[in-house]
């Protein structure tokens, strides 16, 4: 075997601070009219939606309190390679502060039967590509390091235009260093924030016996991990390949493509800071989206592993006020966490409003259930039906989600 190499992070690196949108606020839009793929026509859906709402639509403006960019990550950029020609068909990159190591692939071209692992240093964790690639992301190995290795059936020299090239690498912040930007960031906002009266959410697991049936309703969640460093929220939708999440963290197909989707990534126990290890995905194609209702309806890779996960039913009634509701998310991008608890209500998180302005007027709900940045594109739930019947996306207290009434006239015939 030849000899293994080692790419360091550090001070000397060349960095890239990627930012996310947070679910206090999301990523104001340039102008009225739908971003939609060729198969669902923009003057078909902008008439669907006038006609729900029995108005023209019109953008509101968005105030720059209730947007939020909190860094979870930075970018390393690098000039690395496991040739054919190369001496050396092993390459750690590790850096000691980071939470996880996330390789990007400019180029990945092996003989028939060759392919290239990204692990993590004990094997716990690790992804095998045949398949020529070209400007793609590696899914991301938790820890400080990631070992990329190629395997060849054949020993000896070749050519340096076969095999691996990596161009950059993701590196993220811990959990400790993302909860404290997050606290940090809420003690500089207005004295309305996502967290509305003490942060009430609590791990999924902790409801375990208490309400079967609500955490039974969270494993269809899933954590978005976009282009190395964004956060969000997902959640299946359907019994087929469909999950829907914002349009402020992603619209196109080629950004779907670069996403991680992580399945039953939930603490082991209540209290526990342990998690179990998630179900690691890919986003495969953006079916359709909308500025204006902020949804994106995509579907997965290796859909056959998530299946098991479950799905979500988006409700065909409208959301009324005083009703219980609770929210599955992933706060930060942490495990799983549910909000149904709120001392401003009086115990339950309940809709405060039917209606609410949201990028246009009345197409939201509101409520004081708590959320952070990452819950963005979270499902808020009836506590009564267990049915969808919001897109959280806005923070400010009162928080709002976009009212799934209005997304299920525009996209019910492709869920």
């Amino acid at each position: 075997m030849r000899k293994p190499r080692t790419g360091h992070g550090g001070t000397e690196r060349k960095r890239r601070k990627l930012i996310l949108a947070a679910a206090a606020g999301s990523i104001a839009l340039g102008g009225a009219a739908f971003v939609v793929p060729s198969a669902f026509a923009e003057d078909e859906a902008a008439a669907v939606l006038d006609d729900a709402l029995g108005e023209t639509v019109e953008l509101l403006p968005v105030e720059d309190e209730l947007l939020g960019m909190v860094g979870v990550g930075e970018v390393a950029e690098l000039r690395e390679s496991l040739t054919y020609a190369d001496d050396a068909d092993v390459l750690k990159l590790t850096d000691p502060d980071a939470g996880y190591v996330k390789v990007h692939f400019e180029r990945l071209l092996l003989d028939t039967g060759d392919f290239v692992t990204v692990s993590s240093p004990d094997g716990a964790e690790s992804y095998r590509y045949e398949e020529s690639l070209i400007d793609q992301w590696a899914t991301s190995i938790t820890g400080d390091t990631a070992v990329v290795e190629l395997h060849r059936e054949t020993e000896g020299g070749g050519s340096s235009a076969l095999g691996a090239l990596i161009d950059k690498a993701a590196y993220g912040f811990t959990a400790e260093e993302v909860d404290g930007l997050a606290q940090e960031r809420a003690g500089r906002a207005r004295p309305e924030e996502s967290i509305c009266a003490g942060d009430e959410k609590r791990s999924s697991v902790c409801y375990r016996t208490s309400y079967p049936n609500v955490v039974d309703h969270a494993e269809p969640v899933a954590r978005l991990l976009i282009d190395g460093t964004v956060l969000c929220t997902a959640f299946r939708v359907g019994e087929g390949n469909r999950l829907l999440t914002n349009h402020h963290c992603f619209t196109e197909t080629q950004e779907a493509q670069a996403t991680e989707v992580w399945f039953g990534y939930d603490c082991v126990a209540c209290g526990a800071d342990l998690a179990n290890a998630p179900v690691k995905v890919h986003g495969s194609e953006v079916l359709a989206t909308s500025g204006p209702l902020d949804y994106t309806l995509f579907t997965v890779d290796e859909f056959e592993r998530i299946e098991r996960f479950g799905y979500l039913e988006l409700s065909d009634r409208a959301a009324r006020i005083g009703e219980a509701i609770y929210i599955p998310q992933h706060p930060a991008g942490r495990p799983t966490e549910i909000a149904m608890e709120s001392s401003v209500d009086g115990g339950n998180c309940v809709v405060k409003h039917e209606t609410y302005d949201g990028y246009v007027a009345d197409s939201d709900i509101s409520y004081y259930c708590d959320t952070e940045f990452g819950s963005s594109g979270s499902p808020v739930l009836s506590r009564d039906t267990h049915e969808v019947i919001a897109l959280h996306h806005f923070g400010g207290c009162p928080n709002s989600g976009v009212n799934v009434q209005l997304i299920q006239k525009e996209i019910g015939h492709l869920i």
